[in-house]
């Protein structure tokens, strides 16, 4: 079919080339000299009319004209009668040139005007039979261009017809062979597709029978050899794969910590006795429908929907991992981390929450905050009394002792002053965890609170020579706060810090807001510390060996409970020789 087209479309662009290319030149042709012989005739008639120098310059104008254009109609004579009219018009204007040189001859003699009765007798007639002579080149050719493009019309409907034809019968002939072509393929793809169901259903012992050796066949072959093994498999591993799953709900089973396994929708897919013993449930698995559904606080859920968005695993405080479940005879604290399952290609299948109760070491943490507060205020009373005596002897009786003995009792004024700021640090770091000072929640300027630090410590940084600066604040907003304990914790960071920078240090306040949430920072220049330190710094008496004590070791803890109470977060950045910096966060007042 498309050869046909092809040879049809060859057809008609000869017939149109016909046209356009044997015709129209000679058409052109004879147009132009029509126009140069009748400017030829204007300029005769202007030499009649006593204008004779641009009469013959008209004429010798459009003579070169009328020439160029006959040499193109001689060149081009393509059709029965052309040639004849050619050698006529090339006749009457050589007679016509003739006629006009005598003209022009007898001017440039006698001088005398031309005679209006010699044009109409000598020269008119010349002119009109090369017009006429031209017009009927020129109508000759029109004729054979409107044959032509009859001609070709009909080769184009002849093509058109012809290649109906030939496509309808082309179609029918491809679909009596697509039509065999499909029977031939579906039969065994349905084939297939009755056995791939029977080994859906759990029947390995399907074959699909090879019939041909073509590809379809190759197929049919491997397909049944799949199937044979998909048996030997399934008669193996069954058996085993019963067991590592009881295996592996035994081992769900026997753990103490309570496990719960989400999908990406945070519907529950799995949970273990303990969890269930936890969240005090007692329904089946499949009535557990989402998070909301099982765990009282949304923080929990709300974070593993924040690691199932992101793909991240989140890292928060230890202090912020402790859930409360009230369900039950009495309130369960649990230690809880959330961890992400990935699938393939580094996505995200599901979320497992680990549960661990922590209600016992919360209890022993109480109990030793009360015996603490208890130890504290029973030695307050003695070493106030204490205390009060050693200053009494240093002031009255020092002057008659011995050198030694102003020294020893030099010596216990500074331990009884020493035990005294321990015993006060301890009640106040035991009221804090009890819950039992209250705060006094303002809006607070981030300048004013650095402002007040700076006044705290000027004399202290002068005499150590050491720059305590604020970074530029810029357009921050205010904090939600205790302003008189946040100013504790910041001269505390300070403090601290002044104790280990060496002579013309550095100190630095900044502040960022990210979020809801302004950080405020302490930044040193001072030897940093230890990475082994700096996990457990905020614990309770823990000071890095190695270096002058001048504290009780409990001032990062009072700071960790005052931030916390803040509903913030506190932590450290540091490199030994590189300083340190201490950050707490902050909520934005709104």
């Amino acid at each position: 079919m498309v050869a046909w087209a092809v040879t049809n479309l060859v057809s008609l662009g000869k017939a149109t080339d016909a046209i356009l290319s044997e015709n129209y030149r000679s058409i052109l042709a004879a147009e132009n000299m029509v126009d140069a012989i009748e400017r030829q005739d204007s300029g005769i008639l202007l030499m009649y009319l006593g204008d004779a120098q641009k009469g013959i310059a008209q004429f010798r104008e459009n003579e070169m004209g009328f020439l160029a254009w006959l040499a193109r109609a001689k060149d081009n004579i393509t059709i029965a009668g052309e040639e004849g009219l050619v050698q006529s018009i090339e006749t009457d204007y050589a007679a016509y040139r003739g006629r006009f040189s005598e003209l022009t001859d007898m001017n440039a003699a006698a001088g005398s005007p031309f005679q209006s009765s010699d044009y109409q007798e000598t020269v008119y007639p010349l002119f009109a039979r090369v017009r006429e002579a031209c017009i009927g080149l020129r109508n000759l050719n029109e004729q054979t261009m409107y044959a032509a493009s009859v001609n070709a019309g009909r080769v184009a409907r002849r093509a058109i017809w012809s290649t109906v034809a030939v496509a309808a019968s082309a179609s029918i002939v491809a679909l009596i062979f697509s039509l065999v072509l499909a029977r031939r393929i579906v039969e065994p793809i349905r084939r297939f597709m009755e056995a791939s169901r029977k080994i859906s259903l759990g029947d390995y012992t399907v074959q699909v029978p090879v019939e041909t050796g073509d590809e379809l066949g190759r197929l049919a072959g491997e397909f049944n050899q799949m199937a044979t093994q998909l048996g030997r498999y399934h008669e193996m591993n069954i058996d085993q794969i019963i067991a590592e799953r009881n295996k592996g709900e035994a081992i769900l089973a026997s753990i103490e910590d309570g496990l719960v396994v989400f999908d990406t929708r945070l519907k529950v897919t799995g949970i273990n006795p303990a969890a269930r013993r936890f969240l005090d449930l007692n329904g089946p698995e499949n009535a557990l429908r989402c998070c909301e559904d099982i765990l009282p606080a949304s923080d929990v859920c709300n974070l593993i929907r924040k690691t199932v968005e992101t793909g991240i695993q989140p890292s928060i405080p230890d202090e912020q991992r402790i859930v409360t479940l009230s369900k039950g005879e009495k309130p369960r604290h649990c230690l809880f981390s959330v961890t992400a399952i990935g699938g393939r290609d580094r996505s995200l299948s599901g979320i497992v929450l680990l549960l661990k109760d922590v209600t016992r070491l919360k209890e022993v943490e109480r109990l030793k905050s009360d015996f603490i507060m208890a130890a504290s205020h029973e030695l307050r009373t003695p070493l106030t009394s204490l205390g009060m005596s050693v200053d009494l002897l240093l002031e009255h009786a020092a002057q008659g002792l011995a050198e030694k003995d102003r020294e020893l009792l030099q010596a216990a004024h500074e331990e009884v002053h020493r035990m005294k700021s321990l015993v006060n640090d301890l009640l106040d770091l035991s009221r804090i965890e009890a819950g039992r000072v209250e705060m006094e929640f303002e809006n607070v300027p981030i300048p004013t609170l650095f402002d007040h630090v700076q006044a705290v410590f000027k004399s202290q940084t002068g005499m150590k020579e050491v720059a305590l600066t604020m970074a530029p604040a810029g357009d921050l907003p205010k904090v939600r706060a205790d302003a008189n304990k946040i100013v504790w914790v910041l001269t505390n960071l300070v403090s601290n810090a002044l104790r280990y920078v060496g002579k013309g240090g550095h100190i630095q306040l900044t502040a960022l807001r990210i979020g809801r949430q302004v950080h405020l920072s302490v930044r040193d220049d001072g030897p940093g510390i230890p990475e082994e330190y700096q996990s457990r710094i905020f614990q309770k008496f823990v000071q890095v060996k190695g270096r002058e004590a001048g504290g009780t070791g409990l001032g990062l803890a009072i700071c960790k409970e005052i931030v916390r109470a803040h509903g913030g977060a506190i932590w450290v950045e540091s490199a030994p020789g590189r300083g340190s910096t201490f950050t707490f966060t902050l909520a934005v007042a709104r």
